[in-house]
C-alpha cells in the first residue's frame, strides 16, 4: 500500500513542482520553503534543536500555527530548558509562526512526504517527541518517526465528517499512521468519536478541548483599536462589517447584503478578509459591479490621514491580521461556511466579543460553534437572503448585539485550558517513554566495516548483512539505498508467499512433524537478530535440571565449521569442539551448562531423535525453534525484544521479520526481554499489539540481569573464577566491544551499572575475532587510557586463543549476565511445568 501511496504522491508531485519552480523564480521568499520541503536544510537553521531532544510542533498553515501559539507557551512555561521545534507547510503559516511564536527556538518548512526526505529530515533532528496539530498525518514521516522510537502525540485534534470517508481509502497505511500515535487529545466528544471510528485505541483517546480558546492574539488595546480604524479609513463609519476567510460566491452575497444595509446606513463599510489574497483583484472586480470601489489594506496603511480615501469596501490583502481586524467590527461573518467547505475559526472574532454569522457549512469547526450557536452568540443563515435579513436584525437592535457579544466573551473564558491539560498529558507521556536508565551518549560509537583498520578480517557477507540490517531499520539516504530498498520489498513479497505455502501444507498435513517421546520446548522469535534466547535456553535448561529432568539442547549451529547432520559439541561431562567448529552460541552453552548435552545440527528431528536415543532425553529444548516446523513441540516459547519489537514490521529481506506477525497464534507464551531498558508506555503498546495476534497466550516480563565481571583468561577455567562484583567496577572508565545483535542495550547495562564508556566498537553479530582487530582494539583502549575492556560471554568464546593468555596492557574482562523473570514468575515456571508433566507423565 506504501508503494502505491508513493507513486500516487510523486504523480502528483509532477505538476506541483512545476508551479513550485514558477514560484521559486518569480516569488521573493519562496526558495527558502522550496528548498526546505525537498529536505535541503542548512545545518544553521536547525542548530538550535538537532539532535537536543527537542520538542517538534507542526501546524499546516494559519490556522494550525494559531492553535501552536498557546501550545508553545504553555511548553515554555512547564519546561523551560525543552528546545521547541515548529514547522508549517504553508508560506502563511510560516509568517504567522515568526510573527505569534517567538518562543521557539527554530521553525522550519515541513519536508515533503517522500520516504528518502522524511528520512533524511528526522534522522537530522531526532526529535524527543513530535506533535502532530489537529489532523496533520503524513504517513511516510510518521514511519519514519516510529522506526525510531519517537512517540507521536496528536494535539487539538479534529477530524470533519468527510476526512473520515477520504482516510478509509488509506487502508493499511492509516493503520500504521494511527499505531504511530501514542495520544490523541482531541478537541471535542464528536472529534473523538471520529478519530475511534477510524480505527484509534480508545484507551489512547482523550478530549482535552481547543486550543485556540487560549490564543491570545485576541487582546487590542483602545489604542490599537482606533490605529486600525484610522488606517481602514473607517473611524467615522457605522455599521462596519467584517467578513474574514471568505471563498468564491461568498464575497457575492456579502456584496448582496450590503447593498441592502446601505440603503439603510449609508456610511457603512464592508471589510473583506479573503481567504486567499491573490484573489484581490477578482473581489475588486466584483465590488464595481455593484457600484463599490475597494480599497486595499496594503495601500492604506502607507497613505496619511489627508491623502487617504475612504472606501465603502476594504480588501485586507495582508497576512496574519485578521485576528486583530475582526476587532473593528459591528458585526462579524466568518466564511467558508455559504459553500461546501466546512466553515473557518469562529473563535477569532467571538475572543473579541463580536456577534458572528455563518453559513449552514461548519463541520471543520463544529464543536466551537455548536457552543457559540447554544450561548446565542452566532446565528446560522442558509442563503445571501437570509445572510441580509439576520444582518438587518442585528444591526438594527443595540441591545440583541450587545447580548450577542456578551455570550461570545462568556464562552471564551469557559474554555480556556485547553492548552495546559494538553501539556499535562505531554508531561506524562515523556515520562512513560523515557527508559529508567538511559546510557551515556557522548561516548563514541565505533562501527567496523569491511576494508577499515581493525575491520580487515570482516566477512563480506558480513558487510552486506550490516547494510541491509542498517537499511531495514530506516537508514535510507540515499538514491541507491531507496533502489535497494524497492527492489527487496519485491523479495519480501515472494518471501512471505514461500512461508504461508510451507505453513500451509504443514496445517493441511501435507508435510507432517516428527512427534518425540519426551517434552519438547521451543525458544525462538519472529525476528532476526538478538532477543535473548541463547541466555533464557541457559536459565530454562538449569531450571530443569534442578527439578530433575534430563535435558539436552538442540541447536542449530549457526555459523558453524561443522558439515555433518548431528555434531555433539557437548555430552554434559567433556566438550568435543571448539567455538569455531560449534559456532558461538552452542559452543557457549556447552561451556556455561555442565550436566547438559548440547547438539547441533540443521534438523532438529534427527538432532532430536539422536538425542533421546543416546542420552535418554526427557525434555529437549529447541534453541531458536519457533521456524522449524520439522519438529512437533509442546511448548512455544518466543521471546521480543522491547527494545526493537518488531522492526520495521516487514518481511525479510526488506526488514528484520521472519514471519508475518499473525503467525504468533501460534506461540504459547511470551517473554518481554531487557524489560528494565524500555519504557512503561512501550511495553504496554507491545503487550497490546501480542494479543491482538494472540490473546490467549500470557505475557511475561524478563531482563538481563548482570552479575560480575570475570577477567578472559579466568573465565576460561570457569565462568565465575575470580569474579570481581558490580560494585568494584563502578566509576571505572572502560572500552566495550562487541559482535551481537543489539550492542546497544549491552553498552546500556554496563552504564546503569555505573561504568564510565569512553568507546565502543560494534561488530556486526556472530562476528569472529582475528588477532589484527584484537591488536587494533588493543591499540584504541590504551590511546583511550580506559582502565578495562569489558565484552560479552558470546564474544568471549570467540577471542584468540593467543590473545587470551598473552600479557596485555589493558585487562579484558566478561560480563556475566543471567536471565531474571521481573513480571510473572509464578505463571512463567507453572506452564513450564504443566508442559513436562503433561509429557513425561503420559
Amino acid at each position: 500500500m506504501y508503494i502505491i501511496y508513493n507513486l500516487i504522491f510523486c504523480a502528483i508531485s509532477i505538476p506541483v513542482m512545476i508551479f513550485f519552480t514558477y514560484r521559486f523564480l518569480v516569488e521573493k521568499g519562496f526558495k527558502k520553503r522550496f528548498r526546505q520541503n525537498l529536505g535541503f536544510i542548512r545545518d544553521e537553521e536547525i542548530a538550535a534543536v538537532a539532535k537536543k531532544d527537542c520538542i517538534w510542533i507542526h501546524g499546516a498553515s494559519v490556522g494550525e500555527i494559531v492553535a501552536t501559539s498557546p501550545l508553545v507557551k504553555e511548553i515554555r512555561r512547564a519546561m523551560p530548558e525543552a528546545k521547541i521545534l515548529v514547522s508549517s507547510v504553508t508560506t502563511s503559516g510560516y509568517d504567522m509562526a515568526h510573527q505569534i511564536i517567538p518562543e521557539a527556538d527554530a521553525i522550519i518548512y515541513f519536508p515533503l512526504d517522500l520516504p528518502f526526505i522524511s528520512e533524511s529530515f528526522v534522522k537530522r533532528i531526532m526529535p524527543r517527541v513530535f506533535l502532530p496539530v489537529e489532523t496533520e498525518l503524513w504517513p511516510n514521516f510518521l514511519r519514519a518517526i516510529r522506526l525510531r522510537k519517537i512517540p507521536v502525540m496528536m494535539v487539538n485534534g479534529r477530524i470533519s465528517e468527510k476526512s473520515v470517508k477520504s482516510y478509509r481509502y488509506l487502508y493499511t497505511i492509516l493503520e500504521d499512521m494511527l499505531g504511530s500515535v501514542s495520544r490523541f487529545c482531541m478537541q471535542s466528544t464528536i472529534d473523538a468519536e471520529y478519530i475511534a471510528h477510524l480505527g484509534a485505541d480508545k484507551r489512547k483517546i482523550v478530549v482535552t478541548g481547543n486550543t485556540k480558546f487560549d490564543q491570545t492574539y485576541a487582546e487590542v488595546t483602545a489604542e490599537d483599536l482606533l490605529r486600525y480604524k484610522e488606517e481602514l479609513g473607517i473611524e467615522n463609519s457605522y455599521p462596519v462589517i467584517v467578513a474574514g476567510s471568505t471563498h468564491p460566491t461568498e464575497e457575492k452575497a456579502l456584496l448582496e447584503a450590503f447593498t441592502e444595509v446601505r440603503k439603510h446606513y449609508a456610511n457603512a463599510r464592508l471589510v473583506i478578509a479573503p481567504r486567499k489574497i491573490t484573489r484581490a483583484d477578482e473581489i475588486i472586480k466584483l465590488g464595481r459591479n455593484y457600484g463599490f470601489e475597494t480599497g486595499l489594506r496594503s495601500v492604506l496603511a502607507k497613505s496619511n490621514e489627508k491623502t487617504r480615501t475612504e472606501y465603502p469596501v476594504l480588501l485586507i490583502d495582508t497576512i496574519g491580521e485578521l485576528g486583530r481586524i475582526y476587532a473593528v467590527g459591528d458585526v462579524v461573518f466568518v466564511g467558508g461556511s455559504l459553500i461546501k467547505h466546512g466553515g473557518h475559526n469562529v473563535l477569532e472574532p467571538a475572543a473579541h466579543g463580536k456577534p458572528i454569522l455563518v453559513g449552514s457549512s461548519m463541520s471543520n469547526f463544529k464543536d466551537s460553534f455548536a457552543l457559540l450557536r447554544k450561548s446565542g452568540a452566532c446565528r446560522q443563515v442558509n442563503d445571501e437572503k437570509e445572510l441580509t435579513e439576520q444582518m438587518m436584525t442585528i444591526l438594527a437592535d443595540d441591545e440583541l448585539r450587545a447580548q450577542m457579544g456578551k455570550a461570545s466573551l462568556q464562552v471564551i473564558s469557559e474554555n480556556r485550558g485547553a492548552a495546559v491539560r494538553s501539556i499535562q498529558y505531554l508531561m506524562e507521556l515523556l515520562e512513560l517513554t523515557a527508559t529508567e536508565c538511559r546510557v551515556n551518549s557522548h561516548y563514541r560509537i565505533n562501527t567496523r566495516n569491511i576494508n577499515e583498520e581493525g575491520g580487515a578480517q570482516l566477512r563480506r557477507g558480513d558487510a552486506v548483512t550490516q547494510y541491509l540490517f542498517q537499511l531495514a531499520h530506516g537508514h535510507d539516504n540515499t538514491f541507491f539505498d531507496v533502489v535497494v530498498l524497492s527492489i527487496l520489498s519485491v523479495f519480501s513479497v515472494i518471501y512471505e508467499a514461500g512461508v504461508r505455502f510451507k505453513l500451509g501444507l504443514y496445517n493441511l498435513g501435507i508435510l507432517k512433524q516428527t512427534k518425540l517421546p519426551c517434552c519438547v520446548i521451543s525458544i525462538g522469535n519472529i525476528t532476526v537478530g538478538g532477543t535473548g534466547k541463547t541466555p533464557t535456553a541457559q536459565k530454562l535448561a538449569v531450571g530443569i535440571q534442578n527439578n530433575g529432568y534430563r535435558v539436552v539442547i538442540l541447536n542449530r549451529g549457526y555459523r558453524s565449521h561443522w558439515n555433518e547432520e548431528i555434531g555433539v559439541v557437548s555430552d554434559g561431562k567433556k566438550i568435543y569442539m571448539t567455538a569455531y567448529e560449534a559456532g558461538d552460541e552452542a559452543y557457549l552453552m556447552a561451556k556455561t551448562l555442565p550436566g547438559i548435552p548440547v547438539i547441533i545440527g540443521k534438523n532438529r528431528s534427527v538432532t532430536g531423535e539422536f538425542a533421546v536415543k543416546n542420552f535418554d532425553a526427557q525434555v529437549i529444548i529447541m534453541d531458536d525453534g519457533y521456524q522449524h516446523w520439522t519438529l512437533y513441540r509442546d511448548l512455544d516459547i518466543v521471546l521480543v525484544d522491547t527494545l526493537n519489537m518488531f522492526g520495521n514490521r516487514r518481511l525479510l529481506p526488506r526488514g528484520t521479520l521472519r514471519e508475518p506477525l499473525q503467525n504468533l497464534n501460534r506461540a504459547s507464551l511470551f517473554l518481554l526481554t531487557k524489560a528494565d531498558q524500555s519504557s512503561i508506555f512501550s511495553r504496554a503498546e507491545l503487550t497490546e499489539t501480542l494479543a491482538a495476534y494472540n490473546a490467549q497466550a500470557p505475557v511475561i516480563e524478563s531482563m538481563h540481569k548482570p552479575v560480575n565481571f570475570v577477567e578472559i583468561a579466568d573465565w576460561y577455567k570457569g565462568p565465575f573464577v575470580g569474579a570481581v562484583s558490580l560494585e568494584e567496577f563502578k566509576g571505572r572508565s572502560v572500552m566495550v566491544f562487541s559482535a551481537i545483535g543489539n550492542p546497544s542495550s549491552f553498552e546500556q547495562t554496563l552504564a546503569d551499572v555505573g561504568l564510565d564508556i569512553k568507546e565502543a566498537i560494534r561488530y556486526p553479530d556472530h562476528h569472529d575475532y582475528g588477532m589484527l582487530e584484537m591488536q587494533y582494539i588493543m591499540d584504541r583502549a590504551i590511546s583511550c587510557g580506559v582502565s578495562a575492556l569489558i565484552i560479552t560471554t558470546k564474544d568471549a568464546v570467540k577471542i584468540p586463543t593467543e590473545f587470551i593468555y598473552f600479557e596485555r596492557e589493558v585487562p579484558l574482562y566478561v560480563l556475566n549476565m543471567e536471565i531474571q523473570i521481573t513480571e510473572g514468575r509464578d505463571i512463567f515456571f507453572e506452564t513450564i511445568d504443566n508442559a513436562i508433566k503433561k509429557e513425561t507423565e503420559e
